[in-house]
């Protein structure tokens, strides 16, 4: 069904098209983390036992820390029992349904907060069981303990939102391949080596171990430095930065599996912009979306700050304790590296205006507020920012003075910071007061989204989101207001500049993305492909069909990559909308509730496409099977009340 689908529409736009052929060196292969010990032994010592290692292990008694003695779990109707027999560890789960299925652990995640367990529910497929270990407290939880989930639910650990090969196994593994097969629904996924190793940030490395034994001698091969390694660390701050985002990030892959340590952040990876339900308003961490996003964000990283300044690299601890790591920088010596930082007292009442050792007095919890998820797990923004309470008011986003002071309004909050610093120039205009307004009526604040995203002062992520927002306002005056920023340094800010000539005649718009269409950076192509595939070829002149062929092969490519989500199928129905092609969207929206029944967009897009095309009874047959998965639905039952149900 998928293939069909995906076929279907592309097919519509170009017969026969074909990537563009590269000639690519094949890269080296891995060689395990234990080969790097004899010569490494040092940074070997540091990473064995870091939370990288011990991303993803085996399950023996070395690596699981959670009580399996016939110890038993109850919760919301579900009961589930741990035990040990003959040395392996078993999970059985009695279902609400009443369904009960024994599990063998297949392997663990993590080590502290919490520790998960992995379950292969059928052959090669991993699943990321909901009940886990709270290692401080010796417990079990349940992670989601105010969620309905039945065994039918895509949110129910058996569901596809769980899937431990396509939601999270490439960033607990080392040169991992997914190999999801989207005809016959199976994984024969392949990780080099489990856990986060060596060269899962150097790159595989047969040709450096040939290189360090002297069996080859010859110069490198391209693609590869001086030491036969896919990166280059050396001197450039952004090869580390975007190394590390690879994982530390809420991205979409374009990939299958890890790319090659070395690979563009930005052809590997759509980064998620500042968007509501992930980020707040003023682009403070809400959901789950770990740390480059907000990094980005930063007056460090404009610095080029990068992760190794405040993280060992191979144990991945704070390399101080405390205020410590902060006073690398922001004390009274200052650090020669970052001459703009004033050299003053930070660590100081005069600064934080707490009593000294107290919470308040905690660097990290006035600029790196902090928000718990997976139940016990804390994790910090990373945006660094001035706590800024007045902006509160305005953006309805959180501060850190009413994050410790919940009795007080973030009107008494700012008013004590303003006592605190009154001639601070720092509560100028933010960026966060723009979008707010954007995400309200991107309309009325179209001039002001303008002109943040023409504001090369701000974080390229900020204006990309600006820009995002300005797509709801369109028109061919904004779009070739904003056309320079097809040509920004910042491959954030060129691929969201893209969506806004949407608005312009095909002609023009061929004419202004053709360059595009080749840019460096496969998210940009990939931007560019979506906003020109519906052009007819006649509009094109054959240098852009030609890249426009290519860069639709790269996101289908993606799209193929990501067939076991059900966002994927959302996008190629939306696209086979756009084309008209409703049995394609159809059987697209079908394919999504087949792994999340309870998708409301989905069934009411099916409602529609039935009433279409085969008219009111048609309709009332899905309507009716819809409530049967999502009865609380408002949409679904309005449409029921507007006679598209037959009366009871």
């Amino acid at each position: 069904m998928f293939r069909f689908v995906l076929c279907v529409f592309f097919a519509q736009v170009f017969a026969g098209a074909v990537a563009a052929q590269e000639s690519v060196t094949p890269p080296p292969n891995y060689v395990g983390s234990n080969t790097c010990r004899d010569c490494h032994a040092e940074a070997a010592e540091a990473w064995e036992g870091s939370h990288h290692a011990l991303a993803w292990t085996e399950p023996t008694a070395e690596n699981i820390v959670a009580d399996f003695n016939d110890t038993e779990f109850l919760h919301d109707g579900t009961i589930t029992r741990f035990r040990i027999e003959q040395g392996q560890y078993y999970i059985n789960v009695t279902e609400k349904d009443g369904v009960a299925t024994d599990y063998k652990v297949h392997s663990v995640a993590g080590i502290e907060p919490l520790q998960q367990y992995l379950l292969e529910t059928e052959p090669g497929k991993i699943q990321s069981f909901d009940v886990v270990w709270d290692t401080v407290k010796n417990r079990w939880f349940h992670l989601y303990p105010e969620q309905d989930l039945p065994p039918d639910d895509g949110f129910h650990w058996t569901g596809p939102y769980k899937n431990w090969n396509a939601r999270c196994a490439e960033c607990h593994a080392t040169g991992f391949e997914k190999n999801y097969d989207p005809v016959e629904l199976t994984y024969s996924s392949i990780p080099a080596e489990i856990g986060v190793g060596c060269e899962a940030c150097h790159g595989p490395g047969s040709a450096h171990l040939e290189w360090a034994t002297g069996t080859v001698l010859e110069s490198p091969a391209v693609g590869l430095n001086d030491y036969r390694l896919t990166i280059d660390f050396g001197h450039e701050t952004e090869t580390v930065l975007q190394q590390c985002a690879s994982c530390h990030s809420r991205r979409e892959a374009h990939f299958d599996g890890n790319p090659i340590p070395g690979t563009a952040y930005s052809d590997a990876y759509s980064l998620a912009l500042l968007r509501p339900g992930s980020y707040h308003a003023d682009g403070q961490i809400l959901d789950e979306v770990y740390v480059y996003g907000s990094f980005l964000q930063s007056k460090m990283n404009q610095q080029g700050v990068t992760c190794l300044n405040c993280h060992d690299a191979h144990s991945g601890e704070l390399k101080a304790e405390g205020n410590g790591v902060c006073a690398q920088c922001h004390s009274p010596a200052g650090n020669p590296s970052f001459p703009t930082l004033d050299p003053k007292p930070y660590d100081d009442p005069s600064h934080h205006f707490h009593e000294a050792g107290s919470d308040g007095a905690q660097c990290k919890n006035c600029h790196m507020i902090e928000r718990v998820y997976m139940g016990v797990d804390g994790r910090r923004d990373h945006s660094f920012r001035i706590p800024r309470p007045d902006l509160s008011l305005e953006t309805d986003s959180p501060n850190a003075c009413s994050d410790c002071h919940t009795d007080k309004s973030s009107g008494w909050a700012a008013t004590a910071i303003e006592e605190w610093f009154p001639k601070s120039t720092r509560r100028g205009l933010h960026y966060g007061q723009t979008l707010a307004a954007g995400r309200l009526d991107p309309v009325s604040a179209k001039g002001s989204l303008a002109d943040l995203a023409e504001d090369t002062s701000q974080p390229g992520l900020v204006r990309a989101t600006a820009l995002w927002l300005l797509e709801q306002a369109a028109d061919p005056e904004m779009a070739t207001r904003l056309a320079p920023l097809l040509e920004d340094p910042d491959p954030l800010v060129r691929a969201a500049a893209v969506g806004g000539n949407q608005s312009l005649a095909p002609e023009l718009r061929v004419e202004r993305l053709e360059k595009v269409l080749g840019d460096p950076m496969r998210v940009v192509r990939i931007e560019a492909a979506k906003t020109l595939f519906t052009v007819p070829p006649s509009s094109m002149s054959p240098n852009a069909t030609q890249k426009l062929r290519a860069a639709l092969r790269e996101w289908q490519t993606g799209l193929v990559n990501r067939a076991d989500f059900p966002e994927t199928h959302l996008v190629l129905a939306g696209t086979a909308l756009t084309m008209r092609n409703m049995e394609a969207a159809e059987r697209a929206f079908r394919e999504v509730i087949r792994m999340d029944p309870q998708r409301e967009d989905a069934w009411v897009m099916l409602v529609r496409i039935a009433d279409a095309t085969r008219g009111p009874q048609a309709a009332a047959r899905v309507l009716q099977e819809a409530l049967q998965f999502v009865p609380g639905s408002d949409t679904l039952n309005f449409m029921s009340s507007d006679s598209l149900l037959p009366p009871q």
